[in-house]
């Protein structure tokens, strides 16, 4: 039942909202994917843990994991997930983004926003005084990377040890990987097309954590460097809202993660994928289902490193 030791998270987290992963502190990460793991194994104690709460799903772009694994995942639980469908209509048009989140912290317990910009999901935090989680933005995908994590290490992948190379574009999922890396003292390396490097100020947040951590964070444009990655990375070349164009598709060419580049990053090296992946585009069929994949545990994941993140959010008002 709520309140008892079986359901209380291992650490309280010193955040309200998670707008990003350096919302999160260096000692909370930890605990919090071993409270996934728990769940994952079992979530019979934690059945009623919040029973008669709800939370908002608030999605200006579609999606399949996101919202399944949110709206399944709050059920095991015992609580209500309402999904509101803003794909045609922005937040923010039919009333101010400050009065949507004032009217929704009157009814609901966490906002879970899935927005085209970040700076609608600041306004929320900034507006309401429930919890609010960035379910994905033009600038991060937080639970993304906590889910990323959680399926490295179930797969022997050791966080202070390990050397993970990201192949692609320096986009949203590529920051949250990068503030990651940096918290749980990875070594990194960005492999990305001229031009397509990942933000400057998410470079130097990251590097300044990893000063403490002892990570490793390198961005370059250069192939060879995948040699000896435990793990690759890669995603979609154009991110949800923007626009494919033929000199953008040979930049990225090179770049497609097939067999033979697998093969330069090591025999034993993993693949992974955020989905939806455009096959023949930035990974081929061989790699994407191979027994090297772990992209669909990637996506299991979601569910129960979402739900770790909820409980410790949450766990303050019961």
């Amino acid at each position: 039942m709520p309140g008892t030791r079986e359901t209380s998270p291992s650490v309280e987290l010193g955040c309200k909202d998670l707008l990003r992963i350096t919302d999160l502190a260096v000692h909370e990460i930890l605990p919090l994917l071993e409270d996934a793991r728990r769940l994952k194994r079992d979530y019979a104690p934690w059945r009623h843990a919040f029973a008669q709460r709800s939370i908002v799903l608030l999605f200006e772009k579609p999606s399949l994991r996101t919202r399944v694994s949110f709206e399944i995942g709050f059920a095991k639980f015992g609580g209500i997930a309402v999904y509101l469908d803003h794909e045609t209509r922005p937040i923010g048009q039919r009333e101010s983004i400050a009065d949507y989140g004032r009217n929704l912290e009157r009814w609901a317990d966490a906002i879970v926003a899935r927005t085209m910009k970040h700076g609608t999901i600041e306004q929320l935090a900034s507006n309401a005084r429930i919890p609010v989680i960035n379910a994905l933005s033009d600038l991060h995908h937080p639970c993304q990377a906590l889910a990323d994590f959680m399926t490295l290490a179930e797969h022997g992948f050791e966080f202070r040890h390990g050397r993970l190379a990201w192949v692609g574009d320096g986009n949203n999922v590529c920051h949250s990987v990068i503030e990651m890396a940096a918290t749980v003292g990875c070594r990194l390396v960005v492999i990305t097309p001229e031009g397509c490097e990942p933000s400057d100020e998410v470079l130097r947040t990251a590097e300044a954590r990893a000063c403490r951590t002892g990570a490793s964070i390198e961005v370059t444009n250069d192939l060879s460097k995948i040699a000896g990655s435990d793990a690759v990375y890669t995603d979609t070349w154009v991110s949800m809202g923007q626009t494919e164009t033929p000199e953008l598709a040979a930049r990225f060419e090179p770049y497609r993660v097939d067999a033979a580049l697998m093969a330069r990053a090591g025999a034993d090296s993993l693949f992974m994928h955020c989905l939806p992946a455009h096959r023949g585009q930035e990974v081929t069929d061989d790699v994407i289902d191979s027994p090297q994949s772990v992209v669909f545990d990637q996506a299991e994941n979601r569910m129960h490193a979402q739900n770790a993140l909820l409980l410790h959010l949450l766990s303050k008002d019961r």
